[in-house]
C-alpha cells in the first residue's frame, strides 16, 4: 500500500512537469514552422471527435485505476451543475416516489450524494472502475461498460460526466439505454475539457460538445431523442456545462450497423 501511494505522490510531481515541457516543446515547433510560413494543425484539434486506442482491456484499465486514485479527491461535478439535473428529473418524474438513478464513473462518490441530499425521492448509486469505490457511501465497483443484470430496465435516470473515460463509448451507451425505464433519462454532463484536443490514455474518448448530438444520432438514430442546456459551473475554470438529456423512443436501443 505504502508503495502504491509513492508511486501515486511521485507521479502527481513529475507528470505537471512533463505537461509543461511537452506544452513548450510542441510551442517552440509550431513557433519554428510559422517562421518558416508553414501552416499546420494537430489532428486532434481538426477532428470533431477522436477516441484513444489500448492494447488491451488490461492497459486500460490499469491505467483508469491508477489515476482513479491519484485523482481520488478531486471532483469535476458541481453542485450548481447537478441542481440543473436534478430540477430537470424532479419536474419529469413528478408523480414518483422513489426516483432511481446511476452515476457512473463517479469516483468518491459525490455525484450521487449531492443528489441524495436535494430530495428524499432520490435513490441512487454510484459506480466506478477502482476499487476505492468500496470506500465510499453509495457506492459499488463495476466497469460501466459492462451488464449488470439487476440494473437493466430498472432506472428513471443514468447521469455521467464521465464518457471521455470510455474505451468504448458505443458499448458504454447501448449499456445505459438498457439500465433506464421505457421513458428514463440518460443525462451526460460535457464540456470543451472533453473535447478531442484533451482526449488521452487516461481520457480516451473526445467530442466536441456541438458535435454530441449528431455523433449520438449518428450511432442510434430515431431510437433516441435529444434535449440539452448550457450553463457556467461554478468550479474550476468555471467552463460552460452542456446537458444532454436523452430519451429512448423505443424500449430496446441498439447501436445502428
Amino acid at each position: 500500500m505504502k508503495k502504491k501511494n509513492f508511486k501515486i505522490i511521485w507521479y502527481n510531481f513529475y507528470y505537471p512537469l512533463t505537461l509543461q515541457f511537452k506544452k513548450n516543446l510542441k510551442e517552440f515547433f509550431f513557433y519554428i514552422l510559422k517562421s518558416l510560413e508553414i501552416k499546420t494543425h494537430e489532428e486532434k484539434e481538426v477532428v470533431d471527435f477522436y477516441l484513444h486506442e489500448y492494447r488491451s482491456y488490461q492497459e486500460y484499465k490499469k491505467l483508469q485505476v491508477f489515476h482513479n486514485r491519484r485523482k481520488i479527491k478531486k471532483v469535476f461535478a458541481d453542485e450548481k451543475t447537478l441542481k440543473r439535473v436534478a430540477n430537470v428529473l424532479l419536474k419529469e418524474f413528478e408523480g414518483v416516489n422513489k426516483i432511481r438513478g446511476l452515476c457512473h464513473g463517479s469516483r468518491n462518490g459525490f455525484e450521487q450524494n449531492f443528489l441524495r441530499s436535494i430530495s428524499q425521492k432520490f435513490e441512487v448509486i454510484g459506480t466506478d472502475i477502482s476499487a476505492t469505490a468500496n470506500d465510499y457511501e453509495n457506492s459499488i465497483v463495476w466497469d460501466f461498460h459492462d451488464i449488470y443484470e439487476e440494473w437493466v430496465g430498472k432506472n428513471e435516470f443514468i447521469y455521467t460526466n464521465s464518457l471521455d473515460q470510455s474505451w468504448q463509448p458505443k458499448i458504454a451507451l447501448q449499456t445505459w439505454f438498457a439500465q433506464l425505464k421505457p421513458e428514463g433519462i440518460l443525462v451526460i454532463e460535457h464540456t470543451n475539457s472533453h473535447s478531442p484536443r484533451n482526449a488521452s490514455k487516461i481520457d480516451p474518448f473526445g467530442v466536441r460538445p456541438t458535435v454530441m448530438p449528431y455523433i449520438l444520432t449518428m450511432w442510434f438514430g430515431h431510437q433516441i431523442s435529444i434535449q440539452h442546456s448550457v450553463d457556467k459551473k461554478e468550479n474550476g475554470k468555471k467552463m460552460d456545462a452542456w446537458l444532454f438529456f436523452i430519451k429512448k423512443n423505443v424500449e430496446d436501443v441498439y447501436l445502428l450497423t
